[in-house]
């Protein structure tokens, strides 16, 4: 091990003078365990080049949103073309909404068969964390696998930075498989969260890692709010829910593996069942374990969590290195192929639990998109799991923006999620399950159980005006108004009736 590291070994400028300025990279990173070095590095080389009047110009796809230490710095450099698959940091989303990066908002689990079939550019140099690399070309990952082992497959060159700020005991925690391409594919053996059935390092033929950088350095923290009103609210619901359902013998008493999405609703529904004492230990088949975990580990109440990436606070981050040998046997990271593949998730009877910016009347899920153009992350994962699992769950609070704006909308400005797709809808003030039901039948139980109550009747006008003037009364859309809540916020900043807008 030796030798490979210290015959590679080189600083991250050495790396940077490797690179070329026109080129496509990719990367390790899913929220967490992106490289932090070599891309700054790269930065200061692209500057340099364009202040020779050099024109530079790069993709970067990852496997989904990373740190500043990436995305920041390459995005600062105005010489990123293309970006994909999932991004989060405010400088790439600036860059987009302008149109000077072209974004792909690709579902997860299709990015590997586009990067395989040579549908997307191909790439030319992969940059991954690890803690450990042997002679025969095994790479060991940190906290996420994300996209890395196939980037790593297909790149013509590998670079390495070895992060030490990671404990050895991560070595484990992988279990590393990617699916076979048709007609050669077949069944993956997981019918259970703890199900392994790879290996738990990347193979890589040594002679693509071209160089290697040691690193320390810890990965951007994750901090959660702690939930409040509104999101503690939304929990209740859907452990209700979850509960009924039971009673309904339409989820077994053991329950189903749980699917949780990123951010501050998702950590709230697992925080709130951790306290509930009506809730026994539980599954996860899910993209992104956060620090919810803990609660229900310390509530006795986590029997196994399958991610893609572990995306722990600061705190969080301590915590799994203080525990790295103990928690080992309460976690696996897989490769976003497995983790979001649809055989798998539909084999398994997935809980589904994602957030919506927006939800029209009839079901149709915004997960993407502000007032219809505005990028704000990506699709992520968010579809893979909706369309495949055994009950899909959207959450959202009914208004943002001290209440101008409403989640609830007569017809969504984007379509993420379409009707098809979209099962149970929940806000604050309660939950619709759309199953079974006809159009009008979704749109009257969304805006009695979900909407705020300062939007119902401007919904229930929407929706009897439809009723009485659309040509069609299946799905009676007033298509003269449908967008006239988002125009009204544009002119007015408010999507609420004023005596000027009615006038």
């Amino acid at each position: 091990m030796l030798n490979l590291i210290q015959s590679r070994l080189m600083s991250a400028e050495d790396v940077a003078e490797r690179l070329p300025t026109r080129c496509t990279i990719a990367t390790s990173g899913f929220t967490t365990g992106y490289p932090k070095v070599i891309p700054g590095a790269y930065a200061r080389k692209l500057h340099e080049a364009q202040e020779r009047g050099e024109e530079c110009g790069f993709n970067l796809y990852t496997g989904a949103s990373t740190g500043d230490e990436l995305d920041g710095v390459l995005a600062r450099t105005n010489a990123m073309k293309k970006r994909l698959p999932f991004q989060s940091t405010p400088d790439v989303r600036d860059r987009i909404n302008r149109g000077e990066i072209e974004f792909l908002d690709i579902h997860l689990s299709h990015v590997p068969r586009y990067i395989e079939h040579n549908i997307l550019d191909p790439i030319d140099i992969a940059i991954v964390e690890a803690v450990d690399v042997t002679p025969e070309g095994r790479i060991y990952l940190t906290t996420s696998s994300g996209m890395t082992p196939t980037y790593i497959k297909y790149a013509k060159e590998v670079y390495i930075e070895l992060n030490r700020h990671h404990p050895m005991g991560l070595k484990g925690y992988h279990d590393v498989f990617l699916p076979q391409l048709p007609p050669e594919g077949r069944p993956i053996h997981i019918t259970h969260t703890d199900d392994r059935i790879g290996v738990s390092y990347v193979a890589c033929n040594p002679t693509k890692i071209k160089g290697i950088v040691e690193t320390n350095l810890p990965d951007a923290g994750h901090e959660f709010k702690s939930p409040d009103s509104v999101c503690t609210r939304i929990a209740e619901f859907v452990l209700d829910f979850i509960l009924f359902e039971i009673s309904k013998g339409r989820i077994p008493a053991q329950y189903l593996p749980f699917q949780s999405g990123v951010g501050n609703i998702a950590n709230a529904v697992l925080a709130c069942l951790a306290q509930d004492d009506r809730f026994h230990e539980i599954e996860m088949y899910t993209e992104v374990v956060q620090d919810s975990i803990f609660d229900l580990l310390d509530a006795d109440k986590l029997r196994f969590a399958s991610t893609s990436a572990l995306t722990f606070s600061s705190e969080g981050t301590a915590r799994l290195h203080r525990e790295i040998d103990e928690l080992r046997a309460k976690f696996v990271i897989r490769p976003q192929e497995i983790s979001n593949n649809p055989e798998v998730i539909r084999r398994m009877g997935i809980i589904s639990m994602n957030t919506a910016l927006e939800v029209d009347i009839f079901g149709n899920v915004n997960s993407t998109h502000v007032l219809g153009s505005k990028m704000m992350n990506g699709i992520g994962g968010s579809g893979d799991f909706a369309r495949n699992a055994y009950i899909s769950i959207f959450m959202s609070p009914s208004v943002a923006k001290r209440g101008d704006i409403s989640a609830f909308v007569p017809m969504v400005s984007h379509v993420d999620h379409n009707e098809h797709s979209t099962q149970i809808i929940v806000s604050e003030y309660g939950l619709a399950d759309l199953r079974g039901l006809s159009p009008k039948r979704r749109a009257q139980e969304i805006i009695e159980k979900c909407a705020h109550p300062d939007y119902r009747d401007m919904l229930r006008d929407y929706l009897d005006t439809g009723l009485r003037h659309a040509p069609g009364k299946h799905t009676p859309h007033d298509l003269r108004h449908t967008f006239d809540w988002h125009l009204r916020f544009l002119e007015t900043g408010s999507m609420k009736y004023t005596p000027t807008t009615e006038a």
